[in-house]
This record gives C-alpha cells, sequence and structure tokens, in this order.
C-alpha cells in the first residue's frame, strides 16, 4: 500500500493507474502518426496541440475508469466484468472527448486521427489488464507477513486476506504464538516452535512485515528487544488496527485500542481544512443542483402525481457536535409510515415505499434536495451520513466509540455509503462506523474526490439501495 494524503492506495491499483495514464496519452500520438505519417504529423503539431489533447484524454478516461469500478478490487472478479466496463468507460470517454474538441477548439484533433487513437488506447488497455491478472497471479510486490499472535485477532488477518485474494499482494508465512495466548487459527499455519530469534525466523522465511496480533501485552508478552532488532533491520513492524486500517479502509472495533486513536496520526480538523472542504462543498453542490435541476423537477411532478402528501420529508437528524437539525429529502415513503410515531429501520423492498419512491430510491434521487442543507451549512457534500436522534441514543449505547462520527459535519455520501449496503440493523451500523470512523481519521480533499467519484459509481450500479 502507498498512502496518498493519508488515503492508502494499493501499490498494484496505482501501478496500473500509472500505467494506463502513459498508455492513453501516448494512444493519441500512435492513432495521430497512423493517420497523418510523421511528415504531416510535423506539420500538424504547428496548429494542433497533441501534448494537451494527450494530457486532457488520459486524465479524462483515468476519472472516467475510476468511475466505473476499474481500479477498485471489488471490480476485478470476472474478464467478461472487466472487459464491459473498459468498454462502457472508452464509450463514455469518447462521446465527453468529441464535445470537448467543440468546447474547446484548440483541443481539436480530426475524428480519423481520434478514431484510430481510441481503437488503439481500448485494446491496449485491455492487454494491460489481462497482463495485470498475470502479474498478480505471479506474485509480483507481494508482502510476506509473519502474524505475531494466534488469537481471535490473529485468526481476523487470515480471514481478510482470503476475502481479497483475486487482487492481494500479502502472503501470511504463518503465526508465531505468544506467551499465554489462545490459539484460534488453523494449527498447521502455525510455525514451529524454535529457540533461534524472532529475526532469525524472519530471514528464513524471507519475511518482510510482523502485524502485532495480541491484545493483552502486559507482563512482558510482546518480544521488545526482538522487534526492536528486527525494526532496526528493516523489517516493518505494524499494529493489527493499522494494519486494516491500510487494507479494509477501515477502523475495525474489534481490534481497536483506545490509544491507538489517541496517539496516532490523523483527526486533522482546522480552521484551514474546515475553509477548503467548505469551499469543496459549495462547488460541489452548486455544481449538482445546476445538473440536476431538470431531474429535480420531474421528481417532484412524479411524486405529486404518484401518491398524495408533501413533496419533501423533513426529519430530525444528528449533526456535528451532536446538534439535532432537519434534514430534507424527496418524499418516498407513504404519509403514515410510522404511524405509531415510533422509527422503524428501512428494509430491502419496504413495502411502506411508493412506486416513485423505489425508483428514487434505488438512484438516490430523494437525497437531492439535500443540498439545500449543504447551502445551509448544516451538512457537507461528503461525511458520515447524519442518523436520527431515536437511533443515535439506541446506537451509542451499544457500539463503543459511535460519538466520534459526530466530530465533523455529516454528508450527502460517504465513505461507508459507497463501500458498504444500505445499513438497517445495528450490526449494520457498526460495520459502517468502521468506515466512518476511517473518514473521520483520514479526510482530507483527495478523498472527498475519491468518494464523489465512487458515488456516481454506485448510482450507475445501484449498489446498496433500499
Amino acid at each position: 500500500m502507498i498512502r496518498v494524503f493519508n488515503h492508502y492506495i494499493p501499490i498494484q491499483i496505482a501501478v496500473l493507474i500509472l500505467v494506463e495514464a502513459l498508455i492513453l496519452a501516448l494512444s493519441i500520438y500512435f492513432g495521430s502518426s497512423l493517420r497523418f505519417g510523421q511528415i504531416a504529423l510535423s506539420e500538424a503539431s504547428e496548429t494542433t496541440n497533441f501534448g494537451g489533447v494527450a494530457v486532457v484524454f488520459s486524465a479524462l478516461m483515468i476519472v472516467t475508469m475510476t468511475t466505473f469500478g476499474l481500479y477498485q478490487r471489488e471490480s476485478m472478479d470476472s474478464f467478461r466484468s472487466i472487459l464491459s466496463r473498459v468498454t462502457a468507460s472508452f464509450m463514455v470517454g469518447f462521446a465527453i472527448m468529441s464535445l470537448l474538441f467543440y468546447v474547446v477548439p484548440t483541443l481539436f484533433l480530426g475524428r480519423g486521427a481520434f478514431g484510430l487513437s481510441v481503437i488503439i488506447g481500448f485494446f491496449v488497455v485491455v492487454l494491460v489488464r489481462v497482463a495485470f491478472y498475470k502479474w498478480a497471479n505471479w506474485g509480483l510486490l507481494q508482502s510476506r507477513i509473519l502474524v505475531l499472535g494466534t488469537g481471535t485477532r490473529a485468526d481476523n488477518v487470515e480471514a481478510l486476506i482470503n476475502s481479497q485474494a483475486t487482487t492481494s499482494n500479502m502472503k501470511i508465512v504463518g503465526y508465531l504464538p505468544v506467551k499465554g495466548g489462545q490459539n484460534h487459527v488453523t494449527p498447521s499455519r502455525i510455525l514451529p516452535d524454535e529457540t533461534s530469534s524472532l529475526y532469525s525466523v524472519v530471514k528464513k522465511y524471507g519475511v518482510n512485515e510482523i502485524v502485532l496480533a495480541v491484545r493483552e501485552r502486559r507482563g512482558g508478552v510482546l518480544p521488545m528487544q526482538e522487534l526492536l532488532e528486527c525494526r532496526l533491520r528493516g523489517v516493518r513492524i505494524t499494529e493489527l488496527s493499522t494494519f486494516f486500517e491500510r487494507e479494509r479502509g477501515q477502523v475495525r472495533l474489534d481490534s481497536l485500542n483506545a490509544s491507538w486513536l489517541i496517539l496516532g496520526e490523523g483527526f486533522n480538523n482546522n480552521s484551514l481544512r474546515d475553509g477548503v472542504k467548505r469551499g469543496f462543498d459549495l462547488v460541489a453542490s452548486g455544481a449538482l443542483l445546476l445538473v440536476t435541476s431538470p431531474i429535480i423537477a420531474i421528481t417532484a411532478l412524479m411524486i405529486k402525481l404518484d401518491s398524495a402528501g408533501p413533496l419533501f420529508y423533513r426529519q430530525e437528524r444528528v449533526g456535528e457536535g451532536g446538534r439535532v437539525f432537519a434534514v430534507c429529502k424527496f418524499r418516498s415513503m407513504r404519509v403514515d409510515a410510522e404511524q405509531a410515531g415510533k422509527p422503524i429501520w428501512a428494509t430491502a423492498n419496504d413495502d411502506r415505499t411508493t412506486k416513485i419512491g423505489r425508483i428514487i430510491r434505488k438512484l438516490r434521487i430523494d437525497e437531492l434536495p439535500q443540498i439545500f442543507n449543504v447551502f445551509r451549512g448544516d451538512m457537507s457534500f461528503v461525511g458520515p451520513r447524519p442518523e436520527r436522534p431515536f437511533f443515535v441514543h439506541q446506537l451509542a449505547q451499544e457500539i463503543p466509540y459511535y460519538e466520534a462520527r459526530h466530530s465533523i459535519k455529516p454528508g450527502i455520501t460517504g465513505w461507508a455509503q459507497v463501500r458498504y449496503p444500505y445499513g438497517a440493523s445495528v450490526e449494520d451500523a457498526k460495520e459502517k462506523l468502521q468506515y466512518d470512523l476511517y473518514y473521520v481519521k483520514n479526510h482530507s480533499l483527495f478523498l472527498d474526490i475519491m468518494i464523489l467519484i465512487d458515488t456516481v459509481q454506485v448510482v450507475l450500479w445501484g449498489k446498496g439501495a433500499r
């Protein structure tokens, strides 16, 4: 993993983005060369900014491919899935780039040259994707991990790696028990009890990283001197909480120590960050309102025609610092959805939802009026989703650190929304909190932009809506 503005990106994905960005830029030159020939290309370069076209095309395609989920582990299930997403990405990229040629005349490239460039870029990207699978299977850039501990925490490490085996660049060489520890991992995965030093084990198995999966550390449980020797010899020593944060984009509650939250990096809330985020909120919300104004108008009309009742639905939610505010959404349920007056979790295929409500919830259109909450300053564009006071009171009693999500403004979309399906239970709330804590700890403008792009993908593929 590499860290970009506090956000972890798999090194394989980072390399893939750089390689494909270069390929897409070079495809403009190769396509133009085939169309014009070298001599004519030199003459054409006096009137056409090939460098600018190459950079814009490459950047546009990387954003488009990101939007279609081509740089996420979850999208790499099959070659057919990748081929369909790459095809869709190039079709969208071709359409947007063609429009740019007329909006920005200095970027204009002949239709023949651009068409050849797109074809070349498409086939080379597909070939690179095939090679990427081979590369991942060969284990290049693979990190060899030794887990110190054999308890339930250690067993979670194996489960994580197995869940992302298709693109994981990690391999657990084995587990080492600690004094007084219990065994919850497969016995065959425990390394033989050797009297040699920890560093000797590291050298024998070619270990790059040691993960500390031990909860109780008092009484000399950890071999501190041996760990120091490994650290001084270049072996990475990683806390389990940091390991999960890096590999899953979560702050896992079952591996969390309060001292790690208090003493670790992150939680950088300051006036500069607040000002940048507020500016991003206003720009992003204004752009979204401009783009979706026809959709908002059509939705309003359809809701009025579909069922009796108000157009908007206002509901109390808990915001920054525990302050309660009224969130505004398009009404997607019957007026009598909560006749008993007690809040109810939304469920899959909820029978309280109207016909139009099912559609707008699936496409997340019901969330659009929250743009006005952002303008008022109640919400941010990106942040933890605001929850109702009734559920906040319940969840804060059952889930540790739940109140930490209220240290920043809630958002229309968020890291938990693009990484986890719609939550409708306490267990779902725990899972989503782990993503929310990651965002609260590591939030930055870069991560906000990544979430914004992923949100488009969630809407396109209808993930997690109810």
